[in-house]
């Protein structure tokens, strides 16, 4: 036994140490997979009236009933329950960020992919709304099928996670299984379309999760197993960010954010009932209290018109009966921020506020707005990277379905592919100058890299290299003018050209 050993059991007996025991902690999920990608669905639709019924519904433990959403007001009163709109706000303003600055989508086949991506609305409708089921739902897969009675190329469709699932082995992808639901003669089955590597499988299954045959229903009566030439598969899998919970199952943006959004929606709701109720009201004598003309009943009053409160009328001497106007003093400031507050934990680690138009004052120069769009920038470049690895995919998986179409043998077309992005918030080209200059200056970037740094791809490798050149070699290339006047210059000596000509062939034809 070591030095160390003999200390440790000595100070164990001086203090009379008892080891821990390891208890037995059960935790029990609140939700399941499907209720979380419905609860982040319901978030996104953004009705109050389905908000509140859901989550009145998952209230089972002391958290879920303490919720905004959740609390069910005395018989006596009532809140208005206002709903920011702020889930849906996020996860739009995200898709159209990305989708508009999908500059190309370039391969060897390019004309069949235009057509084919026309043909299936592809970057205006398919990817757009897959990139928001994503952000939503956590996952979701693309699915290819081809009827040829519809159209003559592969139909690309994107089923979001609550309509699919995955099947792995030893971390490998080995199938896709889409959900779809039918009804027949009141009962409701649950068809899975399995898509392995080279075949396409149906399975359907009853109210009891009990396999029966197909022809329960005649709509799909028809389907049967097929195969095809190829080791792949006939759907493309994607997520954006993995789950904590869920094994092999991607990360809705909401996962984190459900009690912000509810906390922000009932500061909201506060505030407008407090505005309510802070409206100016009349006390009024009993003898001036509005009555009906046909009964002499008092009238009752509405809260938004003719709102009062009846008094007993003075009985002092010389006391006429007033009517007392009294409105509540409303503290703006402390609910502003409590809002401010209470919305920066929504947006903390998803998107800017500037992003959504949120607080970006007009005295903010560039850097400044550009410093406030920072984490939509870096969620943007999540979304981005693998958009990078899945659209290849997606693209190369097609056209070995349209190869399979044609009775061909699937070539290999996901190295041909490449994906480009614009810049979001790029900086203006002083302040790149400036950034590029500074590194240029310290020695820590060469003259090419900061001639591409500069210019990018707006100049062509041959003008970029000039420019190097004339920088290098400095007066000595006088004759050599930057990039863009080399292109005015080599229009502007066409022309001359040209009317040179043309004077030559009218002298030509005087003198004859």
């Amino acid at each position: 036994m070591g030095l160390k050993e003999v200390i440790q059991g000595m100070v164990a007996k001086l203090l009379n140490i008892v080891p821990a025991t390891d208890n037995q902690i059960s935790i029990k999920e609140p939700l399941s997979h499907a209720g979380t990608v419905l609860r982040n669905r319901i978030w996104y639709r953004g009705d109050p009236s389905e908000l509140d019924q859901f989550f009145k519904q998952i209230a089972t433990d002391d958290v879920g009933k303490s919720r905004f959403w959740a609390a069910v007001p005395s018989a006596d009163s009532s809140i208005r329950k206002f709903h920011s709109g702020l889930p849906g706000e996020i996860v739009d303003k995200l898709a159209d960020i990305v989708i508009s600055d999908l500059d190309s989508i370039e391969l060897t086949e390019q004309e069949l992919w235009d057509d084919i991506a026309l043909d299936n609305k592809f970057t205006d409708k398919v990817l757009g709304e897959a990139i928001k089921d994503t952000l939503i739902d956590g996952d979701g897969a693309f699915k290819l099928s081809v009827d040829t009675e519809t159209t003559e190329y592969p139909i690309i469709e994107f089923f979001s996670g609550s309509d699919v699932d995955y099947r792995y082995k030893r971390g490998r992808l080995q199938e896709v299984v889409f959900y779809a639901y039918y009804t027949h003669e009141k009962e409701t089955y649950r068809l899975e379309e399995i898509y392995g590597k080279d075949f396409i499988d149906y399975k359907l299954y009853n109210k009891h999760d009990k396999e029966v045959p197909l022809s329960k229903v005649p709509e799909i009566a028809h389907l049967t197993k097929v195969t095809f030439t190829g080791d792949f598969i006939m759907a493309v899998p994607m997520k954006f960010f993995k789950s904590p919970k869920f094994e092999n199952r991607g990360n809705s943006i909401f996962e984190r954010k459900s009690d912000n959004f509810d906390a922000l929606d009932e500061v909201i709701s506060q505030w407008i009932d407090a505005i309510r109720a802070g409206r100016v009201k009349n006390y009024i004598p009993e003898d001036l209290v509005p009555r009906n003309p046909d009964t002499g009943a008092a009238m009752r009053p509405n809260p938004f018109d003719n709102q009062f409160i009846k008094i007993s009328s003075s009985m002092k001497e010389q006391q006429p009966d007033v009517i007392d106007q009294i409105q509540a003093d409303i503290n703006y400031t402390a609910f502003v921020e409590s809002y401010a507050s209470t919305l920066d934990m929504c947006l903390q680690g998803i998107i800017s506020p500037a992003t959504l138009g949120i607080d970006l004052k007009k005295t903010d120069n560039a850097e400044a707005q550009r410093e406030k769009e920072k984490t939509t920038l870096y969620t943007r470049g999540k979304i981005i990277d693998v958009l990078n690895e899945v659209i290849p995919l997606l693209v190369d998986t097609t056209l070995k379905v349209y190869d399979n179409m044609k009775k061909q043998s699937p070539g290999e077309y996901e190295e041909n592919v490449t994906v480009s992005f614009g810049e979001y918030a790029s900086p203006d080209f002083g302040s790149v100058a400036e950034v590029v200059g500074q590194a240029k200056a310290m020695g820590i970037m060469s003259l090419e890299q900061a001639i591409e740094e500069l210019y990018g791809d707006t100049w062509t490798e041959e003008e970029k290299a000039l420019e190097v050149k004339r920088i290098r070699e400095g007066d000595k290339v006088i004759d050599e003018p930057a990039a863009w006047v080399d292109r005015f210059n080599k229009g502007k000596q066409e022309d001359l050209e040209d009317d040179e000509s043309n004077e030559g062939e009218e002298v030509t034809e005087d003198e004859e």
